[in-house]
């Protein structure tokens, strides 16, 4: 059996890593410009299903739920809103910016089906959206 090269293996996790990094980057941060030319990131969401419902959780950190705008169309559901920084960034350095801020939208596919919005919450910083399928 051969021996492998360490080093040939350490790089290759690296750019293993590397492409994960990037990967998730494009996936929660991807700008667009859907009002004008403002920039948009995309909130991580998780989606769960049963017979009855669809529940979609939206990561909404520093985000008012007054704020929030859900539309619900025949294909997919929209929440968008706008998250400002907490305090006047001006008077001091960011150290570490990992909390995105200022517009956002996430458009979540629904399958072919009709929904209705049974319930709309926040619960510890998520936006919890049970939608109810109809028959």
């Amino acid at each position: 059996m051969p021996k492998r090269d360490p080093i040939a293996v350490m790089w290759s996790e690296a750019c293993q890593l590397i492409e994960q990094a990037e990967r998730m980057h494009r996936q929660y941060f991807k700008p667009s410009a859907p009002r004008g030319a403002r920039a948009a990131w995309q909130p991580p969401v998780n989606v769960f299903e049963d017979d009855e419902r669809y529940v979609i959780m939206v990561a909404l950190p520093g985000v008012s739920p007054e704020c929030v705008e859900v539309l619900l169309d025949s294909s997919s559901i929209i929440v968008r809103a706008s998250c400002d920084v907490p305090f006047s960034p001006t008077a001091s350095h960011i150290r570490r910016l990992e909390i995105p801020y200022g517009y956002f939208e996430r458009r979540i596919q629904l399958p072919a089906m009709a929904f209705e919005v049974a319930q709309k919450e926040v619960v510890n910083g998520c936006l919890i959206l049970n939608l109810r399928k109809v028959i």
